[in-house]
C-alpha cells in the first residue's frame, strides 16, 4: 500500500512572511548493500536455501515520532541477492514483534495494521527516474506508480512474488522482484523499505534501513544496492567535506561515487557530523563529489557549482584516503538591490528580473515559473520560466496554468461582494439562517458564523477537518473571538451561495468576476482546456499526477496565470465594481494574524482585511495574498500608492524563497 497524505490536501496560503521551507536534497540515503548471485530460491518464507553467507543488513532506522519499546517490540534485518536467469532481485526479511496485529476490517490502512511496504527505484538515474512502491500485509496490498518513470508506470504485482510466514514473534518476508530490461550487473538500483508496526495498545511505530521520508515516492530517500557479479574483494575509500573557511554551518550529508567505466553504477554515502565519509565499493575509477549544486543552512544558501570532482583509484582489499573536499563558505548572493528595480522600471530592467528568476529557480530547484509585475496601473512585464514538468521538459509558456492554491479566496471574496451590495446576501447575517450545516450542526455555536467570519477567518473552523484527529469538523472557538486561518469556512460560504442565488459557484463567478474583470483562461474544476494547459507540481523536483478537481473549492481550486490574473489586481487597484466604502472596509483590519513562536515577526504592520492580507509598508498600503497547494506556490501583492505589484505563481514546493524575496527585489529594497 502507497503511503499517502489524505487526497486532495489544499493548505493555507497567504504572503509567505518571511517563511524559509529547507530545500530538499537530491540525495539518497547513504545506505549500500551488496547482492550477490543466488543458487536455487523458492520464494516461501523459508530462508534455508539462502547461502549462509548472506550478509545481514539491520532495519534500525527510527522514522516515526513514536519509537519500538525495545528489540522485542520492533527489530530485524534483511539479506539480498540476485538471480541472473530470471533477472530478479531478492530480498529476505526477518523481523521481531511481540504483538502482530492485522487488520481485517473495510477500513484497513496503511497504519492500522503491521506491514511492509518496499520501495523500488529500478532505473536509478540521479534525481531523474521513478519509485515503484508495493506493501504487503495480509489483508492490503497496494501498489504505487510513478507515473512519469518507464519502469514504474508500467509496473504491477506480475513482476511480483512475496511471501510472508509467522513463526512465534518473527516474522519472514520473503520476496522476488523481476527488474527485466534494467537487470544489470555491476548496476546499482535503489531500494528501501517501510516495516509497521500497530501494537493493540493503539501504538503505531515504523523504521526503515535508511533516513529518509516519503519512500513511497521520492527515489532521494532510497539507499543503493549494487548487483555484483561474483564475490569479489572490495576496497575502502574514506575521505573528508570541510568548508573552505571554518564556519559552524552543518555540511551536507552525502558524497556521490560514480563510477568511470560505467556511469549506471553510483552510490552514496553517509557524512557525519564532523565531515567524515568512508565507502566500501567495487574496484575501478570513480569519480566523488557532492551530489547538489546548492544546499540550504536556515536561510543561508550555499553553492557547490564550483567544487570539482575528485577522480580514484579503487582496489580490491585496499584502503586510500581521498584528498578532502572543500565547500565555499560564503553564501550565494541574494541579489536583491539597495531599492527595488521597479520604481524605474525600463525595457533594460527586463534583464535583471530574468537573472533573478532564474538564478532563484537553479538556487532552489524551481520548475516552471510565470511571473507579471504591474506599474503605474499598467501590465509593466510578463514573462514565463523553466518547465511544466521535469521528467518531459514541457516548456511553460503563455497559456501554461498554474494551480493558484489559497488565491481562489479573494476572487470568491469579490464575488461575494458584489452580492452583498446589491443585498442578495447579507454579510453579518448568520449563515445558518440561510443554509444550516449538518457537519457541525451538533455545536449550537456555528449558528453564530456570518459571511464576515468566513471572509476574515474568524470562523472558528480548523483550515481543514483532516487536520484535527478525528477528521471530524469542528469549532476550536466561538465564531468572531478570534482568528484561525480556514478553508472550511470558505467552503460552508460557497454552499450558502449557491442555495441563495440558485446557480453554481461557477456561474456566480463567472458572471461576478470572470466576465466583469476579463479573467478569462481561469478555471475551477475539470474540463479539456485545463487538462491540456496545467503544469504539474513538483515535490522534492519530482513531478506529481494531482487529479484535477471535479467540482469547484472556494479556498483552493482556481487555475490561471499570471499575464491574465493581472486583469483582477488592476480591477481592485482601480477600485472597479464595488463602491468606495466597500473597498475601504475589504482593506481595513479585520483581524490579527496569529504567529507560531518560531515564526519571523513583520518589521510593518500586517493584518488580515475581508480575504486579502494588507501591509502598512514604508511605501504605504499593499493588499495582496498567497497560496500553496504544497506543489503549487504563489503570490501577489500591490503597493496601492504606488500602483505597482506583481503576481507571481510557480509549481514547486521549494518556491518560498522566491516568493519571500521577491517583494524586496521588485519594490523595497534590501533596507526593509
Amino acid at each position: 500500500m502507497r503511503i499517502l497524505l489524505p487526497p486532495c490536501i489544499k493548505t493555507a496560503g497567504l504572503f509567505t512572511v518571511g517563511l524559509l521551507f529547507g530545500l530538499t536534497l537530491l540525495a539518497h540515503n547513504g545506505k549500500i548493500a551488496y547482492a550477490y548471485p543466488l543458487g536455487a530460491i523458492k520464494v516461501d518464507g523459508d530462508f534455508s536455501d539462502w547461502p549462509s553467507t548472506a550478509v545481514r543488513y539491520n532495519i534500525d532506522t527510527r522514522l516515526s515520532d513514536a519509537k519500538p519499546t525495545g528489540t522485542d517490540d520492533l527489530s530485524g534485518y534483511f539479506q539480498v541477492g540476485y538471480r541472473a536467469d530470471n533477472r530478479s532481485l531478492y530480498l529476505a526479511f526477518t523481523v521481531t514483534d511481540d504483538d502482530f496485529v492485522e487488520d481485517s476490517t473495510k477500513q484497513v490502512r496503511w497504519n492500522t495494521q503491521d506491514g511492509l511496504e518496499l520501495s523500488l527505484d529500478a532505473r536509478h538515474l540521479p534525481g531523474r527516474s521513478g519509485v515503484t512502491s508495493f506493501m504487503c500485509s495480509k489483508y492490503l496490498r497496494n501498489i504505487n506508480n510513478a507515473y512519469y518513470d518507464p519502469f514504474s508506470k508500467n509496473a504491477s504485482w506480475k513482476i511480483v512474488e512475496v511471501v510472508m510466514v509467522q513463526k512465534g514473534n518473527t516474522r519472514f518476508y520473503e520476496w522476488r522482484i523481476s527488474l527485466g530490461d534494467q537487470f544489470v550487473i555491476g548496476k546499482s538500483v535503489g531500494a528501501d523499505f517501510l516495516i509497521f508496526d500497530m501494537d493493540r495498545d493503539s501504538s503505531f511505530t515504523y523504521t526503515s534501513w535508511g533516513k529518509g521520508d516519503a519512500k513511497y515516492r521520492n527515489p532521494n530517500s532510497l539507499g543503493d544496492i549494487l548487483l555484483m557479479p561474483v564475490r569479489v574483494n572490495l576496497g575502502t575509500v574514506t575521505g573528508a567535506i570541510a568548508w573552505e573557511k571554518p564556519i559552524s554551518e552543518k555540511l551536507p550529508g552525502t558524497v556521490r561515487f560514480t563510477s568511470v567505466q560505467h556511469p549506471a553504477t553510483w552510490v552514496q554515502v553517509e557524512v557525519d557530523s564532523t565531515g567524515a565519509y568512508a565507502a566500501t565499493i567495487p574496484p575501478g575509477n570513480y569519480t566523488v563529489q557532492l551530489p547538489d549544486a546548492y544546499f540550504q543552512r536556515g536561510k543561508k544558501l550555499y553553492g557547490t557549482a564550483s567544487v570539482k570532482a575528485i577522480t580514484l583509484a579503487v582496489k580490491g582489499s585496499q584502503s586510500i584516503q581521498a584528498p578532502s573536499i572543500y565547500i565555499p563558505s560564503t553564501p550565494v548572493p541574494d541579489l536583491v538591490p539597495e531599492k527595488g528595480i521597479l520604481h524605474q522600471f525600463t525595457a533594460a530592467d527586463a534583464a535583471k528580473v530574468d537573472q533573478f528568476v532564474e538564478t532563484y529557480q537553479q538556487y532552489y530547484k524551481i520548475p516552471g515559473v510565470s511571473l507579471a509585475l504591474i506599474k503605474d496601473g499598467k501590465l509593466a512585464y510578463y514573462k514565463t520560466y523553466g518547465v511544466k514538468n521535469t521528467f518531459t521538459g514541457e516548456k511553460v509558456d503563455s497559456l501554461t496554468l498554474f494551480e493558484a492554491a489559497s488565491i481562489t479566496k479573494p476572487v470568491f471574496s469579490l464575488a461575494v461582494q458584489k452580492l452583498a451590495e446589491r443585498g442578495v446576501i447579507d454579510l453579518d447575517k448568520p449563515l445558518y439562517l440561510y443554509l444550516p450545516y449538518k457537519d457541525i450542526e451538533y455545536d449550537d455555536r456555528y449558528k453564530l458564523i456570518t459571511a464576515t467570519h468566513v471572509l476574515t477567518h474568524r470562523t472558528g473552523f480548523p483550515n481543514w477537518r483532516w487536520m484535527t484527529p478525528d477528521n471530524k469538523l469542528k469549532l476550536l472557538f466561538t465564531p468572531g473571538t478570534q482568528y484561525n486561518y480556514s478553508g472550511e469556512g470558505f467552503e460552508y460560504l460557497k454552499m450558502v451561495v449557491e442555495k441563495i442565488t440558485g446557480k453554481k459557484v461557477e456561474q456566480v463567478l463567472q458572471e461576478e468576476v470572470i466576465e466583469p474583470v476579463g479573467l478569462y483562461h481561469t478555471f475551477f474544476s475539470r474540463n479539456d482546456s485545463l487538462r491540456a494547459l496545467v503544469a504539474n507540481g513538483h515535490n522534492d523536483g519530482l513531478p506529481n499526477y494531482d487529479e484535477l478537481p471535479d467540482s469547484p473549492g472556494m479556498a483552493y481550486s482556481m487555475h490561471t496565470e499570471a499575464r491574465i490574473f493581472t486583469r483582477f489586481l488592476l480591477y481592485l487597484l482601480e477600485q472597479k465594481g464595488l463602491k468606495a466604502s466597500t473597498y475601504e472596509n475589504m482593506w481595513r483590519k479585520h483581524s490579527d494574524f496569529v504567529y507560531d513562536a518560531d515564526d519571523d515577526k513583520p518589521t510593518v504592520p500586517e493584518y488580515m482585511g475581508m480575504s486579502f492580507q494588507i501591509r502598512e509598508t514604508p511605501f504605504g498600503k499593499s493588499f495582496g495574498h498567497g497560496g500553496n497547494n504544497g506543489d503549487f506556490r504563489c503570490q501577489f501583492e500591490v503597493y496601492k500608492d504606488l500602483k505597482m505589484g506583481y503576481v507571481l505563481f510557480t509549481n514547486a514546493d521549494t518556491a518560498y524563497p522566491l516568493l519571500d524575496v521577491m517583494r524586496r527585489f521588485l519594490v523595497e529594497g534590501k533596507g526593509q
